[in-house]
C-alpha cells in the first residue's frame, strides 16, 4: 500500500521559512516541530531563491513559460478547429449543383 504524499500550501512553506529565519532555531528543530522531513526547509529555501515570486505555484497555477505554452496549445487547437470548419464549408459550397431534369 502506498503512502499519500503530504502537500503544503505556498503560505505554509513561506511561513515555515520565515519561522526558521526569525526564531534562531536550527532547520532540523523547525522541521521536527512542524512534522517535516529532514532537509525540507533547505529545499524550499533553494526553490524560493531560484524562482522568487513564482516559487511554489501550487495546483492549477503554472509558472511563466508553462502557462504560456498551455495558452498557445489551446489557441492552436481552436485555430485547427476553425480551419477544419472552413474546409468543410468550402467543400459544401464548391460542390457542383445538380440540375433539375424537368427544365
Amino acid at each position: 500500500m502506498s503512502k499519500k504524499r503530504r502537500e503544503y500550501t505556498r503560505e505554509f512553506k513561506l511561513e515555515a521559512l520565515r519561522l526558521w529565519e526569525s526564531s534562531g532555531k536550527s532547520a532540523a528543530q523547525i522541521e521536527e516541530d512542524l512534522g517535516l522531513t529532514r532537509g525540507r526547509l533547505y529545499r524550499w529555501k533553494t526553490v524560493l531563491q531560484q524562482a522568487g515570486d513564482e516559487a511554489f505555484p501550487g495546483h492549477g497555477r503554472q509558472v511563466g513559460m508553462e502557462e504560456e505554452l498551455r495558452r498557445l496549445r489551446r489557441e492552436l487547437e481552436i485555430t485547427r478547429q476553425e480551419r477544419d470548419i472552413l474546409k468543410e464549408a468550402v467543400g459544401i459550397f464548391a460542390a457542383p449543383k445538380k440540375r433539375d431534369s424537368r427544365s
